[in-house]
């Protein structure tokens, strides 16, 4: 693509030896830069990108986005903000694939993944080729890989898209992250339906204040363009308060409060597992529902998601038939084992998913609990502060008075690496409440520990995020050779199509 084409969708500041260009690809990558390439010098947390422009420039790349002009013998391109005019050339370079799509944005605190995991057992029970983009994984149509962020670099979601279309996909559901809104990952893209579910307190450390944090996930529901629609849960306050700051329709759901466009009658969880029945002033008779999962938050996450396909036009049958046919997403909550003893592997990322698995647990019957938790790397004081103290709220009420904590060190990324001031206050707040805590660097120890304790009729616990993504695995590896008596097909059945965490040769 021409050069000065690409650039047209950019507010240039001022350039640098300006000539003529034909642009081969875009990277932001030193390593991935090949002949003719445009480099955008991206100012990141850990590394900025313009120590590498010398690099790339001697791999091949002919011109650079630069916020700061290097003393370089190759065309730069200055502008404010480079990770923005990444997202802008990234759109322009694959055609605006995004417009061509029916996208569908879910931010929330908790419930992102399930949400949009729901949405695409919808719109695939509709006979739509689908693709999904978030935390766990990227789908286009019936490929998929293992997700590295939940809402990718800007080039990297693009390019998703672009392939979506190369495939007939028609409609893209996507989790889209507080990071992601921060940094410009999901600039130019081109949202038909929006949705916030839920907001609490997740990554404050990284965004300076809850308000910052807030005013970033507000941002999809703000931005939103005019025939675009926004669908807002009236039960949470902040979500509730952005039907009046939106340009796109508004369309309303609660549990609780019954004056919105949809709401619920018959709520039914004497099993665990929802059944009741939606009424909404959208065209459709009153319908019932059953969920396949359990769990109290699974009744907002599935009300999205049916929200979002009445805002399509689906049918009724065919929603009902979706949420039924969805079965759960891996580390949501998940039993791995089941035999003499429970194995439940969840993500417990924050206060938010903590409460909801530990509240889940109330309600079971079993002997005792063990409690594997995967620190939470590279989050903050803050939310490893009040990651600890809702544990501990809970300690009493479900007899944990041990944790087996790990630092999962060799199974993160530098991104998730548990900080020293994150473990401090960790071990601090179990002391102030006399838990006793034993503390394994390698996740493998921290479940060889777990799995000697667990007897008949007990329920463990992995918990945790990025840091326990390979525990089900490690834990069925240890456990394929404390019980012989199972058959390895049925004791690895849960890994079957897992994509988080699977190990070499897997």
């Amino acid at each position: 693509m021409n050069l000065e084409t690409l650039l047209s969708t950019l507010d240039i500041i001022d350039r640098k030896n300006d000539k003529p260009l034909e642009i081969e690809s875009i990277q932001y990558h030193s390593k991935n830069v090949i002949p003719s390439s445009l480099f955008v010098c991206i100012k990141g947390y850990q590394t900025d990108g313009h120590n590498y422009l010398e690099d790339a420039m001697n791999s091949g790349a002919v011109a650079a986005i630069v916020e700061d002009f290097k003393d370089l013998d190759i065309p730069q391109y200055k502008v404010k903000d480079s990770r923005l005019a990444l997202a802008l050339l990234a759109d322009k370079y694959y055609n605006h694939p995004s417009s061509h799509l029916k996208m569908i944005g879910i931010t929330a605190t908790n419930g992102k993944t399930t949400t949009s995991f729901m949405m695409n057992s919808i719109l695939e029970a509709h006979q739509i080729k689908t693709g999904l983009i978030g935390t766990v994984v990227v789908k286009i149509d019936d490929e998929q890989e293992a997700a590295v962020l939940t809402t990718p670099e800007s080039l990297d979601l693009h390019g998703y898209f672009s392939k979506m279309l190369e495939k007939n996909v028609t409609h893209a559901t996507m989790e889209v992250s507080s990071s992601a809104l921060e940094l410009n990952r999901v600039g130019g893209v081109d949202f038909d339906i929006v949705t916030l579910n839920n907001i609490s307190r997740e990554h404050i450390d990284n965004h300076g204040s809850f308000e910052a944090y807030y005013n970033f996930k507000a941002g999809l529901i703000r931005n939103a363009k005019p025939e675009a629609t926004a669908i807002l849960n009236l039960d949470d306050e902040m979500s509730a308060r952005l039907v009046h700051e939106t340009k796109a329709q508004a369309i309303t759901y609660g549990v609780n409060d019954t004056s919105g466009n949809v709401w619920i009658s018959g709520l039914d969880l004497s099993t665990g597992r929802a059944r009741f029945t939606v009424h909404s002033n959208l065209n459709y008779a009153p319908f019932k529902i059953e969920l396949s999962i359990p769990g109290y938050h699974c009744v907002y996450n599935s009300l999205v998601a049916i929200t979002t396909s009445m805002v399509l036009g689906i049918p009724a049958e065919i929603i009902q038939k979706g949420i039924k046919d969805f079965m759960g997403i891996e580390r949501r909550f998940e039993f791995i084992f089941e035999d003499n003893y429970k194995i439940i592997d969840d993500h417990f990322a924050n206060a938010g998913n903590i409460n909801v698995t530990l509240e889940t647990l109330d309600f079971m019957t079993y002997k005792d609990f063990h409690l594997v938790y995967a620190i939470r790397g590279s989050r903050g004081v803050t939310v490893n502060k009040e990651n600890a103290e809702t544990i501990v709220k809970w300690s009493k009420k479900l007899g944990l008075t041990e944790i087996i904590a790990t630092k999962s060190i060799g199974h993160v990324i530098w991104k998730d690496e548990v900080t020293e001031d994150e473990l401090n206050i960790f071990l601090k707040i179990m002391s102030e409440a006399n838990i006793k805590v034993h503390l394994y660097d390698q996740l493998e120890d921290a479940i060889s520990h777990a799995l000697t304790q667990v007897s008949d009729d007990d329920v463990l616990l992995l918990a945790g995020c990025q840091g326990m993504d390979y525990g089900c695995n490690i834990a069925l590896n240890q456990l394929e050779k404390l019980r012989p008596d199972i058959s390895r097909e049925k004791l690895r059945k849960p890994l079957k199509y897992r994509v988080a965490g699977l190990l070499e040769g897997e």
